[in-house]
């Protein structure tokens, strides 16, 4: 308890999945938290969640790939709590699956627009409030899949590997402001992302058919993620920056995914997972 008190957090996608348990993670170790999505049902319930724990937390309508929708939601949390310490970006999508010459390149921007340029707008605008505030932690949400691709997942892939490239770089010039910027590459972690799968639409069958998919017999659980979003967030990791931290059980060690991806050979844009 208390490894973020009095420190200030944003997190988007934070309405399910990886995003809500890092947003209660670091609810419980004395962040306030700003929970930004687009699902606004799911996501007052997490503030809701964090209240009831004793936590202070609200919640932000948030297009992570509109411009204003960013400047707005750090403007908010500015005001409404004073600072801003963390900025993770985690709000992500499946986005445009399929074979490469069925992919519309309307798909695929979308798919960057999400997953790419919402991680740089993001970074961008955390940079003014965490300069004033001495410093910060930028944590983006990147994924084994900018190293293992699925067959039918180019676009997905192109905007994790270029969310490695860009924490690198953000790292690098803003070093200096003692703002620390890094990513986290999850592996097969049971998400609803998972549910443009109609074999994996079911939590369990997630379990069933990825559980060993990895060294460590298990699929992920978004808590696995949250505890490194909370160590990147916290004082811990002062001297961490420009990583990519793979949470994976050991998937990259040597995987062994099932042929998923057959069932994707048509050209489909899965957008969030609360309205597929």
């Amino acid at each position: 308890m208390g490894r973020l008190q009095e420190k200030v957090a944003i997190v988007t996608g934070a309405a399910s999945g990886i995003g809500r348990a890092s947003a209660l993670c670091l609810a419980k170790e004395g962040a306030c938290v700003v929970v930004a999505d687009l699902n606004s049902e799911d996501g007052e319930r997490v503030v809701g969640e964090i209240a009831a724990a004793g936590g202070r937390a609200t919640f932000q309508h948030t297009d992570v790939a509109n411009e204003q929708a960013i400047s707005a939601l750090v403007e908010r949390a500015v005001h409404e709590y004073g600072r801003l310490d963390v900025m993770f970006n985690n709000a992500g999508l499946a986005g445009a699956i399929g074979p490469i010459e069925a992919v519309s390149s309307s798909d695929w921007d979308k798919t960057i627009a999400v997953m790419l340029r919402g991680v740089f707008l993001g970074i961008k605008y955390a940079v003014e409030p965490m300069r004033k505030a001495g410093g910060g932690s930028i944590i983006s949400t990147s994924s084994v899949a900018a190293f293992l691709p699925l067959r039918y997942g180019a676009a997905y892939a192109a905007a994790k590997g270029g969310v490695i490239s860009l924490t690198r770089a953000a790292a690098l010039q803003l070093g200096p402001d003692r703002i620390r910027v890094n990513c986290i590459c999850p592996g097969v972690i049971n998400t609803p992302i998972w549910g443009v799968v109609p074999a994996l639409s079911d939590p369990s069958a997630v379990e069933q058919l990825l559980g060993h998919a990895q060294t460590i017999p298990r699929v992920g659980r978004p808590e696995d993620v949250a505890s490194m979003v909370l160590y990147l967030a916290s004082d811990e990791s002062q001297w961490v920056t420009g990583t990519a931290m793979i949470v994976d059980g050991g998937l990259t060690v040597g995987p062994n995914l099932p042929a998923v991806s057959g069932q994707l050979a048509q050209s489909i844009y899965a957008g969030p997972s609360f309205k597929r």
